[in-house]
């Protein structure tokens, strides 16, 4: 199903969510991903602020709504944004961490991984990434899945 039309049935239920549709998938392992969403695993994201910045992207704000998409642009959910906070990557939370669900939701996991991500999409922009740089952690709920 694309996204607009997962979009459209959610309308039905809760029309306040509006026309405006923000539909993306995770950086790493959309699928994976995906499938912890919705079974109730994850329950935040985070991303890095400079890259926002680079790719002249609005941040998340809490109370809005997207569509998650698979590895191949299908919709999976919609999940309303609950709290989004700015932090140094050296600051983010083991509680984070386990709210991400992924590997053995340890904070040494999530470090290590993320590191590993960001490393790389810094560079592939030009940038250098370090301990100080903004993280952008999102929470949120599941609100739909077909």
């Amino acid at each position: 199903m694309d996204a607009q039309t997962l979009w459209n049935e959610y309308r039905q239920i809760n029309p306040a969510i509006g026309d405006e549709i923000d539909a993306w998938a995770f950086g790493a392992e959309a699928d994976l991903l995906a499938q912890l969403v919705l079974g109730g695993v994850k329950t935040a994201t985070a991303s890095a602020y400079d890259l926002y910045e680079a790719d002249n992207e609005p941040l998340p704000q809490a109370g809005s709504y997207d569509v998650i998409l698979d590895s191949h642009d299908e919709a999976v959910c919609i999940i309303e944004i609950t709290k989004v906070s700015i932090v140094p990557f050296k600051e983010v939370s083991a509680d984070h961490a386990f709210k991400e669900g992924e590997g053995d939701r340890t904070l040494t996991w999530w470090r290590s991984v993320h590191w590993q991500l960001f490393t790389q999409w810094f560079a592939d922009c030009g940038l250098v990434f370090t301990e100080d740089s903004p993280i952008v952690l999102e929470e949120f709920r599941l609100v739909y899945a077909p």
